[in-house]
């Protein structure tokens, strides 16, 4: 079957924005002049994916509000002659079918992939976190979906991290089947250095088949007190083969600020309007660096 649905867990509390975070969601900062969420969802609709549900949490509403139709700011824009913003906020609306539901409570990722079941329903689906945003000249979660066309498995979107930051990760036992191609053997949630079996981190793009969800539903709280997919996507390895990939692109953790601030920077350095007075401030501002 086809990949023909994407989820989006956004129930998170954004506890490292904070106090920005307190009222807006993390998912709607914005990089330039684009929320994060954004970016994640013209992922998808790059990738051949437009139905695409958010599993919200509370004081979430300014997500759906953004993919909503705003026809009171339409008007304004038309009656003002700023033809090229109405075009910015028009595309929104068609971008995609965007749905919206609760996770009541943040009982972890696994969790929150779980509230997807009744939309899911017994298809593949595609999960992308919105910490993680993927610059490349192939979508990265289009990869993912291209050797999913082909082995009709789980597949995992990988890259290698330093062994200093595997406690950060999900992390691969593998075998590398094909050049960037792993077939999975295990999976430990944020291993300690000394006991990580690789340094292949799954970097918050996934295709998975609904055999997850009997897993999840059986799942018991594992690292952080919270129900972790890759808990269960380790228990899914005894039933049907999971892949890993290592996809192209460059790939930025806006969870943190430090990662925030450099997509924020090489975003801005990359546009066409903006880009080339930005690149001329900062190197006025080189010498008072150094």
């Amino acid at each position: 079957m086809q990949i023909r649905k994407a989820v989006i867990p956004a129930a998170g509390f954004g506890v490292r924005f904070l106090p920005a975070t307190k009222a807006l969601p993390k998912e709607m900062i914005p990089i330039v002049d684009k929320p994060a969420i954004q970016y994640i969802i013209e992922e998808a609709v790059a990738s051949g994916i437009k139905d695409i549900l958010v599993v919200n949490g509370q004081n979430k509403r300014a997500i759906e509000d953004h993919f909503d139709r705003a026809p009171a700011l339409e008007e304004h824009l038309k009656s003002k002659g700023k033809t090229e913003f109405l075009r910015v906020v028009q595309e929104l609306n068609d971008l995609a079918f965007v749905h919206s539901v609760r996770q009541k409570e943040p009982r972890g990722l696994g969790h929150a992939v779980s509230v997807a079941k009744h939309y899911v329903g017994g298809e593949p689906f595609a999960v992308l976190l919105g910490d993680d945003i993927v610059q490349g000249q192939v979508p990265a979660l289009q990869q993912l979906v291209h050797l999913f066309d082909q082995t009709g498995a789980t597949v995992l979107g990988v890259q290698e991290v330093p062994l200093s930051e595997v406690s950060k990760y999900g992390i691969l036992d593998a075998e590398e089947i094909r050049p960037g191609v792993f077939r999975v053997r295990g999976l430990v949630e944020k291993p300690s250095p000394d006991q990580a079996p690789s340094r292949l981190a799954i970097m918050g793009r996934y295709c998975i088949t609904p055999a997850i969800f009997p897993i999840l539903e059986k799942t018991p709280p594992g690292a952080g007190g919270e129900i972790q997919l890759t808990d269960a996507l380790a228990t899914l390895l005894g039933e049907e083969p999971v892949y890993g990939l290592v996809f192209e692109g460059r790939r930025y953790d806006i969870g943190d600020r430090l990662g925030y601030l450099r997509a924020t920077v090489e975003f801005a350095l990359a546009r066409e309007d903006i880009g080339p007075a930005f690149r001329t401030y900062l190197q006025e501002l080189l010498p008072a660096l150094a």
